[in-house]
């Protein structure tokens, strides 16, 4: 026996035998005498129906080891359980989906990885790629684009699951409704501390990169960034960006033309960057905070990725003890929290 099973008003139970001891959450549901399958377990969590010893056990706790005396409920019809509930943060390829109901997914992108797949890079994962495999076992449809960051910046997306979504969501970018925050590691101290980039910005399709071009050129888009210095370390700063606009490549342009070019950038890099040397492989640049309104019911959904590995190891090796007094105001990003 692993476990008794105990029918009641509000679900079956059962109480982990010390045989079952040292068993997976959904692999102990997923037999035959309970769930029957993992899919039916997977469904089960993502709705609520799930308790461990009173506690409901989200997707997250999929994985969770159980131990002799546990007591697990299943709810199968538990109020307001019909619906799929969103799902806690899960790993999918290389992507952490951080929320995902029928309308939508906002996921964590790591530097490298693309956000969609490239015609001239048949070869190179994306983020998209990702998600098309996590949806494909359960028939659902892929994931339709509804904005993108570059590759080698880490960060927050969001997709959608259905056409109207995407077009509603797509409708908000257009309009510049969401809040769509980064953080950057940049060369210098931007004076003042805080402030607006505008700039006239036109993309050039040959070299593959935006230039800056005359406020009248009909070919041109304006792009506005609002910054503020978060900390000043050693011959860099540590910067919030909030795009009002949202140009490709807009913030590493309009911080290169600022004298504060990204450290680790390679692209937007001329003139006096070439005898500039902190090392970093990629663009230092994230994005932080995503804000905007749910595509169906319209409530407010924000979301936060904190800085990856790579920038925090970036940003404790550039603090200085010599910081002047006043200059360093530290704000550690929040751990990632739909809310």
């Amino acid at each position: 026996m692993t476990g008794r099973a105990d029918r009641q008003s509000n679900g079956t139970t059962w109480t982990v035998s010390s045989q079952a001891a040292g068993v997976r959450l959904d692999k102990f549901l997923a037999a035959g005498e309970r769930l029957g399958s993992r899919g039916r377990v997977v469904d089960a969590l993502d709705k609520g129906k799930v308790f461990v010893n009173d506690a409901e056990a989200t997707s997250r706790q999929a994985g969770a080891v159980l131990r002799a005396g546990d007591v697990v409920r299943v709810w199968m019809d538990r109020p307001g359980s019909a619906k799929r509930r969103p799902r806690a943060s899960v790993e999918a390829g290389d992507v952490s989906i951080l929320y995902e109901d029928e309308a939508l997914m906002v996921v964590n992108k790591p530097a490298g990885l693309l956000s969609v797949p490239l015609e001239r890079k048949p070869e190179a994962g994306s983020a998209y790629d990702d998600l098309e495999r996590h949806l494909r076992p359960r028939g659902k449809r892929k994931p339709l684009v509804v904005h993108r960051i570059d590759r080698d910046t880490s960060g927050l997306v969001v997709f959608a699951r259905t056409v109207g979504a995407q077009q509603v969501l797509k409708d908000q970018f257009r309009r510049r409704e969401p809040e769509r925050v980064y953080l950057a590691v940049v060369y210098g101290h931007p004076e003042p501390a805080h402030g607006t980039w505008r700039d006239h910005l036109v993309w050039d399709s040959k070299a593959l990169i935006q230039k800056r071009t005359r406020a009248g050129d009909p070919a041109g888009k304006e792009a506005i960034s609002r910054y503020r210095v978060i900390e000043a370390l050693e011959g860099a700063s540590l910067i919030e960006v909030r795009l009002v606009t949202g140009k490709r490549n807009q913030i590493r342009l309009q911080a290169r033309l600022r004298g504060h070019t990204l450290i680790g950038e390679q692209r937007y890099v001329y003139g006096p960057d070439a005898l500039r040397s902190i090392e970093f492989p990629r663009q230092a640049l994230h994005a932080h905070r995503l804000s905007f309104q749910h595509p169906v019911d319209g409530r407010p959904l924000t979301f936060e990725a904190p800085l990856p590995a790579d920038l925090s190891s970036l940003v404790k090796r550039l603090r200085s003890p010599a910081t002047p007094a006043g200059r360093s105001r530290r704000a550690a990003p929040s751990a990632p929290a739909p809310r």
